[in-house]
């Protein structure tokens, strides 16, 4: 991420509806200026940064408070990085965030491998639910998928036979 945040008056639209006069609740909010009088509070002390942190390249700061249970690392991390070298307005920075929480799935999976846990995806995905709730769709997508691995295998060995 670049280091140097863009300030507030140098991104496109902030501030937007800091005019009352160009306010789109115009004619249907009655105002008392009476809601704004709990607006003022002091910021929190500024939480210790000790792993990496992606922030909106919007702000010019971190918030004061933020997770850092699991810092970006491996392929997902690489991913979410580029996504934040975006504004949160574009595609470029929620599409690959996306694709970050799906990569990040795949290495949670091999990572439970490689420690020799074998994972309960039935259990985790809510087959139980599922089995309870919506038996004929569990029992469909059985059928389905069971018609289509033996489709590919009587595809791939017809192949391999041909040869």
């Amino acid at each position: 991420m670049e280091d140097a945040a863009k300030g507030p008056s140098q991104i496109k639209g902030w501030g937007v509806d800091a005019n009352p006069n160009n306010d789109p609740t115009f004619p249907m909010k009655k105002r008392n200026n009476g809601e704004h009088a709990g607006y003022r509070w002091e910021r929190p002390p500024q939480q210790p940064v000790n792993v990496e942190i992606l922030h909106s390249n919007e702000r010019p700061n971190l918030t004061a408070a933020f997770g850092t249970s699991t810092p970006p690392s491996g392929l997902s991390g690489m991913i979410r990085r580029f996504a934040f070298k975006y504004s949160e307005s574009s595609y470029g920075h929620w599409l690959p965030l996306m694709l970050a929480d799906r990569v990040g799935v795949v290495e949670g999976l091999l990572d439970d491998l490689t420690r020799g846990h074998v994972p309960n995806l039935f259990g985790e995905l809510g087959g139980k639910a599922a089995w309870k709730h919506n038996r004929k769709g569990v029992v469909t997508g059985v059928v389905v998928g069971a018609v289509l691995a033996a489709v590919a295998v009587a595809y791939l060995r017809g192949r391999r036979d041909d040869r």
